[in-house]
């Protein structure tokens, strides 16, 4: 409505559960994000990934320990993909709960990413989220969308 996003029930609980997931992760911060009628888009922010220094006791007799790059330690983050599995079953059993579908998909079964890698990247990719609700009508799924989602684009 007027460019902005009126948010169902399930539509809530998805902007609640993205909003939540800095209670569960903590190696994430939440950027720019927008639940639309029949996609989502957010941008994350992994911090501190990587492998951890592994600790070796040398024995030494000052005590001091030895760190070397072993990568037998995976550093206590969660991967891009595992956050994501976490959004998307989070949000598809409380919904599943609200409409009384319990196992029904809610979600397709893959994601989209891009690795943003400058500025220029994040500003750009940050614009088209914010702007996506001013698109909705030209979605295919949108009542009086120009085409077909059964059709191939002109």
């Amino acid at each position: 409505m007027n460019g902005e996003m009126q948010l169902s029930d399930a539509g809530i609980i998805v902007k609640n559960t993205w909003l939540d997931l800095v209670n569960h992760v903590s190696n994430v911060k939440l950027h720019e994000f927008v639940v639309m009628p029949n996609h989502f888009h957010g941008i994350i922010e992994i911090v501190g990934a990587g492998s951890k220094p592994a600790q070796h006791d040398d024995n030494l007799s000052n005590g001091n320990l030895r760190y070397e790059r072993a990568g037998l330690e995976p550093a206590p983050t969660k991967d891009l993909s595992e956050i994501i599995r976490q959004f998307k079953t989070f949000s598809a059993r409380r919904i599943n709960q609200l409409q009384n579908s319990i196992g029904a998909p809610v979600w397709q079964r893959n994601f989209h990413e891009h690795i943003i890698r400058n500025e220029a990247d994040y500003l750009r990719i940050a614009n088209y989220v914010q702007t996506n609700p001013l698109r909705w009508n030209e979605d295919c799924y949108f009542a009086n969308a120009p085409m077909d989602c059964n059709s191939t684009p002109p």
